[in-house]
């Protein structure tokens, strides 16, 4: 299977990394080259892998799969949405050292990166980043287009909505929500559920920005 990475960024290198480990594996994978719209990278070679035009020239180049391997979140939306429009088939790039119950769901174009643990009956999403060393627990619900930041540690029973990041670090304890388009900044600790469009940081982690409706309290332990 011929794989293009959208990006050449330092995340899209990661991902290219990730499709070489997993083709050594005798995973059907073999990883084409990347597409960026930043023209000082076209032509270039990045991790063994050439950087072969913009975007836009996804249909023109032979391939059978995709990843969008770009780091902010509404980008790698919008290009997923895009694509996924046009028909493309998004792939999952899983690093080989990952561990991930045999139950977990995990949605198409997602990244599992190195030393990962995802424990049963979690659902992660279509187009998420879960970063190196972040730990998913049981019974996890990860919406499209999160990225769970390096080292991050979600308890059991976590809810993460759409398009939230939680930075490097972070911890979220047992049955929290953590609400669609929040930012939940490096190191924090979630100990109460956080609004949507949200942005929440320290320990415990507070509310310092809140555009969404008040999320509704979660008690007890996983």
């Amino acid at each position: 299977m011929g794989v293009l990475i959208l990006g050449a960024g330092g995340h899209a290198q990661v991902v290219a990394d990730i499709l070489f480990l997993m083709q050594k594996t005798n995973a059907n994978v073999n990883p084409i080259g990347y597409l960026d719209d930043n023209p000082t990278l076209v032509g270039k070679c990045l991790m063994g892998l050439p950087v072969l035009g913009e975007i836009a020239r996804l249909s023109d180049i032979p391939h059978d799969g995709v990843v969008v391997a770009i780091g902010c979140n509404a980008t790698r939306q919008r290009l997923f949405e895009a694509w996924k429009a046009e028909g493309e088939c998004f792939i999952v790039a899983r690093h080989p050292s990952a561990i991930v119950a045999p139950d977990v769901q995990i949605g198409p174009g997602s990244v599992i990166c190195a030393g990962v643990v995802i424990n049963p009956v979690s659902v992660i999403g279509a187009n998420v980043i879960l970063n190196t060393g972040c730990t998913v627990d049981h019974h996890n619900c990860i919406g499209d287009h999160v990225h769970i930041a390096p080292g991050v540690h979600l308890g059991g029973a976590v809810r993460v909505g759409d398009g939230a990041l939680i930075g490097i670090g972070a911890v979220v304890i047992p049955q929290r929500l953590v609400g669609a388009g929040c930012t939940i900044g490096a190191g924090s600790v979630v100990t109460k559920n956080i609004p949507a469009q949200s942005t929440a940081v320290g320990v415990p982690a507070r509310v310092v920005r809140r555009a969404g409706p008040r999320a509704p309290e979660v008690e007890g332990e996983a």
